[in-house]
């Protein structure tokens, strides 16, 4: 089947363009996209592609940040600002992968993809979608995502972690660094005198989208890091979650090792 490609000057016009057509689909990076079309998908037989450069900055802003959907893993890894989210990106494919894919892409990747947004999710993140800017919380957005394919994110702002130590990220899987993740875990958790002030916690690979593990977040809250302060998080690591199975994993198994490495991160001993 033929593939048209349109291209515009603006977000707003692209997005007009996206919603008016059930056979077009939105060019990010094209890490998804291109794969679809390579298979011989027959969804779509239009392909939106948007140059305006207002998708690829990145805006601090006070002690959150706005990182432009278009930003690539590459991008990231080369901006000071971003050096806490360095080892998210550089855990995402290899050097040709981490040019094209974009933190708005990786929004869309299906289980057991999407190891950056785990990391969004972590943050705060909040997304704004073209079109008026509508903006809608992360976990929100993820919630309606698969129901809305045809709309344009122009950017996510997330918490600036204070400390360096606060954010932590881990991902689990069987080829490294570059693997398809079995689960990733990422995790703010601000401390003030010792203990765990308003946490956030969230998975990959644990379900049809990256999630915040609730449980875990009350379970810490005004918690030490230490052994004993997190013994009833670890409780609460798989508690009301269906992991996926797929060729990488079980269920079984995603619940098991979840304690795990979950343990491994809060002590901060996660490699």
């Amino acid at each position: 089947m033929p593939v048209s490609v349109k291209t515009y000057a603006g977000v707003e016009e692209a997005a007009r363009a996206l919603s008016a057509s059930r056979s077009a689909r939105f060019f990010g990076g094209g890490t998804l996209v291109m794969r679809a079309l390579n298979e011989g998908t027959q969804a779509f037989d239009t392909v939106i592609r948007v140059t305006d450069p207002a998708l690829r900055q990145v805006k601090p802003e006070g002690d959150r940040l706005t990182i432009g959907a278009g930003v690539t893993m590459a991008a990231v890894l080369a901006n000071r600002d971003l050096a806490f989210l360095h080892p998210v990106a550089r855990s995402i494919g290899g050097p040709a992968v981490r040019t094209m894919a974009t933190i708005g892409g990786n929004l869309f990747a299906a289980c057991p993809y999407g190891d950056f947004t785990v990391a969004l999710l972590a943050l705060d993140g909040a997304v704004t979608i073209a079109g008026g800017g509508r903006a809608l919380n992360l976990d929100d957005f993820l919630k309606v995502r698969d129901r809305e394919p045809r709309v344009i994110v122009t950017s996510v702002t997330i918490t600036r972690p204070r400390d360096a130590q606060a954010f932590r990220f881990h991902k689990v899987s069987r080829i490294k660094p570059k693997g398809i993740s079995v689960l990733s875990i990422a995790a703010h958790l601000p401390q003030s005198g010792g203990r765990v002030n308003n946490a956030r916690v969230a998975y990959g690979a644990m379900g049809p989208t990256p999630l915040r593990v609730t449980g875990v977040e009350r379970a810490l809250e005004g918690r030490s890091l230490d052994a004993s302060g997190i013994a009833p998080a670890l409780a609460a690591a798989t508690e009301r979650l269906d992991p996926p199975t797929d060729a990488l994993a079980s269920s079984w198994y995603r619940r098991e090792v979840a304690p795990v490495h979950l343990r491994r991160l809060l002590l901060n001993q996660a490699g």
